[in-house]
């Protein structure tokens, strides 16, 4: 194997694959994001230089984003409903938490992965710049279309959340 993928592999593969489930928000589908990127960034890994990061991360926003192009977006049906929860404070957690994703998840793709990579990867604007292949202007921008669309969104606006 490539001198120190599978040591890169080893530290990183759970941050990539959340990452990943953030971008996906499904965790089968963000293994699998994962996998075909680390298989794309081995073949070019004596190419990729002291700073992996950048170069996977671009991968898995890429391979993300030409699998959303493709992906069936339509309702799964199952045999059986799921039983619903039994206390207050989780059906409240999961109403909060469902609400959010679904407003992250009608974020146009570039603002999701900007947002994604800033505030749930704890990246710089120069580091999400370099992932997405932008100036750090064009993620501040990203950035704050992305957050101006959240404070809007009418279906956080009763719930107990704060969007930065």
């Amino acid at each position: 194997m490539a001198d120190g993928f599978a040591d890169y592999v080893g530290q990183r593969h759970e941050r990539l694959c959340r990452t990943a489930y953030l971008l996906t928000r499904d965790w089968a589908m963000a293994e699998d994001v994962v996998q075909h990127s680390l298989a794309k960034a081995w073949t070019a890994w004596s190419k990729i230089g002291d700073d992996p990061d950048r170069y996977v991360y671009r991968i898995i926003v890429n391979t993300h984003a030409s699998w959303w192009r493709r992906r069936w977006r339509d309702e799964v049906p199952t045999e059986v409903m799921p039983e619903g929860p039994t206390e207050r404070d989780f059906v409240t957690a999961v109403t909060e938490r469902d609400a959010l994703w679904e407003a992250i998840g009608a974020l146009p793709k570039r603002q999701r992965a900007a947002l994604v990579l800033r505030y749930f990867d704890d990246m710089t604007p120069e580091q999400v710049a370099g992932v997405l292949g932008c100036s750090v202007g064009a993620v501040k921008k990203q950035l704050s279309r992305a957050l101006a669309r959240l404070r809007v969104d009418p279906s956080l606006r009763d719930l107990n959340m704060e969007v930065v």
